[in-house]
């Protein structure tokens, strides 16, 4: 991880300065640009979130998913952490902390908006970031793919009917054609420019290699370290403006900040337990275990981002939740990898690609003969 990458954190606490500030001094610069939409989407958003999502769609192969049969357990507690129990459990926490525990801290009118901003984070499982938590957890690379491919697919389908049935215990009414055109603007869309770039790349590079892509996938990481800044840069820019929308809010109750992280870091650590856990117990190798509970842990915030502006507009409670959803997963994420590390030896050694048994076993078996 560069040096940037490990301290995102203060990188984007300084943006969130930045907006407030600007957004307090420049009010009318921020409305302007909060009227530049077309179907309920920012343009200027809608360009940064692309410039953020772009990068990491490129790395993802869906040629691995041939290999899916091979090492199943990973996947199978990916799936179901990910998919039938993140999004629940975040809803759940954001209804108990915003209708019951700090009922009398808030405006109850803003409730709906803060469970939303929690929904759409939850139902987003990370696609980016967790290649860099996989790599520092000395994780399995190509089974990290395979995971991040797969749920790239599954979100495809079913983040928009997870998040609308969510919505719904907030009362607040979800226009299908919002949400579905949200999918579309920043899952399907990028993921499809990401492949066709990624085949293109590798096409090109691998050319008279005789199936040989090892120049190819060499010139795809050469691209992405290329877009990259482009990726942080977007992302900075949206935080910006969204704080800058929210400037009066956070000066008129900076608490609040503190009252979204509560839930927030409550969920990532749970999720991880869970998926840590039941990895454990089923005896996961730990470089398949550590990126599988990983993934649960942290969020697709591009994503949420997006669809919290599209759905719920830049001013709106729901996009300041997914905002401060970046502010803290860092720093989380950080704590959870050394966390793993330190866990390694109570987990079965590494899995060989060719075998699908672990090492140990394989030693095993020699001696025996």
């Amino acid at each position: 991880m560069s040096v940037f990458d490990r301290y995102l954190s203060l990188w984007v606490a300084l943006c969130i300065l930045a907006g407030v500030v600007l957004g307090n001094l420049l009010p009318g610069v921020f409305r302007t640009v909060a009227g530049w939409e077309y179907a309920s989407v920012n343009l200027v958003v809608a360009i940064l979130i692309w410039a953020m999502v772009y990068p990491m769609m490129v790395a993802v192969d869906f040629a691995s998913l041939r290999h899916i049969h091979k090492r199943p357990k990973g996947l199978i507690i990916t799936i179901v952490v990910n998919w039938l129990i993140k999004p629940f459990t975040m809803a759940a926490l954001g209804v108990l902390f915003f209708h019951v525990v700090f009922a009398g801290l808030i405006d109850p009118a803003d409730a709906g908006q803060y469970i939303a901003g929690l929904i759409l984070l939850g139902a987003a499982p990370c696609t980016a970031m967790v290649f860099i938590w996989s790599q520092l957890t000395r994780g399995d690379a190509n089974y990290t793919l395979v995971q991040v491919s797969l749920n790239d697919i599954i979100m495809i389908f079913a983040f928009a009917p997870i998040v609308a049935l969510l919505l719904g215990v907030t009362d607040l009414q979800v226009p299908w054609e919002t949400l579905l055109l949200s999918v579309v603007l920043y899952v399907v869309i990028p993921l499809a420019a990401g492949a066709a770039t990624r085949a293109a790349l590798v096409g090109k590079a691998s050319k008279g290699a005789q199936g040989n892509n090892t120049k190819g996938e060499a010139q795809v990481a050469r691209f992405i370290a290329a877009v990259k800044p482009f990726s942080i840069l977007g992302l900075l820019a949206t935080v910006v403006l969204l704080f800058g929308f929210q400037g009066h809010v956070i000066l008129a109750d900076p608490l609040l900040i503190g009252l979204i992280a509560v839930p927030l870091l409550i969920q990532s650590y749970g999720i991880f337990v869970i998926a840590y856990a039941a990895a454990w117990a089923w005896r996961v190798p730990h470089n398949i275990a550590a990126p599988c509970a990983l993934i649960g842990t942290s969020n697709f915030f591009e994503l949420a981002v997006a669809v919290a502006i599209g759905l719920f507009g830049l001013n709106s409670g729901a996009a300041l939740v997914t905002v401060v959803g970046v502010l803290v997963e860092v720093p989380v994420m950080l704590s959870l990898v050394a966390f793993a590390n330190r866990t390694r030896s109570h987990f079965p050694a590494a899995v060989p690609e060719t075998e699908g048994e672990p090492v140990s076993a394989l030693r095993s078996k020699e001696s025996r003969r």
